[in-house]
């Protein structure tokens, strides 16, 4: 598997060649998701944003499908809505890439930028996105708080800053210093753990409500 160059830009093309099960992945939503991105989904919102969010990788009738992250799934939903009651977001979410919601103080990511089969990326995968991701964190130049959705988040954020996987603490609201930032680790926001109750919405408003509090401190 190649990797990008090692000063690799922000965001990786759309019809980026790097991973082999990705591109495949990819030519078979042109078939099953006709007239959808399929593609690399770049990044979404404030380029001065001291708040960045990051998933784990699209979701293939998400932002595989609408080309923003988070946007046309049961995810995007629980998300935007809580950027919008915390301030980080203006607007009206409505699952579509151009519906007018705009991010403020805010950016959303991905450790992965292309949709995984069954919303799994694989370990070599991550290892070749991430400079994509090392770079979309360097280029927030007020960055001070960084919000992992999920476990697997959070270890690809400490490995793209150069930092142990096992640096930071998992679970859901835990919070660490991981070089100039602060990372606050949440649950997925995914359906499975929303319906479930292993995630509720005051549980996920409270990470970006500590989020807000970080950067106005």
């Amino acid at each position: 598997m190649k990797t990008p160059r090692a000063e690799a830009p922000p965001e990786a093309p759309a019809d980026c060649p790097l991973c082999p099960r990705l591109v495949a992945y990819r030519e078979a939503n042109k078939v099953s998701v006709p007239g959808g991105f399929n593609g690399a989904v770049a990044s979404f919102g404030d380029e001065a944003a001291r708040l960045c969010v990051v998933g784990l990788a699209p979701g293939r009738m998400g932002a595989n499908r609408t080309g923003r992250p988070f946007t046309g799934d049961g995810a995007g939903w629980m998300l935007y809505e809580t950027l919008l009651k915390t301030g980080f977001a203006q607007g009206t979410y409505e699952a579509r890439p151009d519906d007018g919601v705009t991010l403020v103080d805010c950016m959303i990511t991905n450790a992965v930028r292309c949709a995984p089969p069954g919303n799994k990326p694989e370990t070599a995968e991550e290892a070749t996105c991430r400079p994509f991701l090392a770079a979309r964190l360097a280029a927030l130049p007020r960055l001070k708080v960084i919000v992992t959705l999920g476990d697997v988040s959070r270890r690809n954020v400490l490995r793209a800053l150069g930092l142990k996987a096992s640096a930071g603490i998992a679970g859901h609201g835990t919070e660490f210093p991981a070089g100039p930032y602060t990372v606050l680790n949440s649950y997925h926001c995914s359906r499975l753990n929303t319906n479930t109750g292993r995630l509720t919405a005051e549980m996920f408003e409270a990470v970006f409500r500590r989020a807000r509090a970080i950067v106005e401190g």
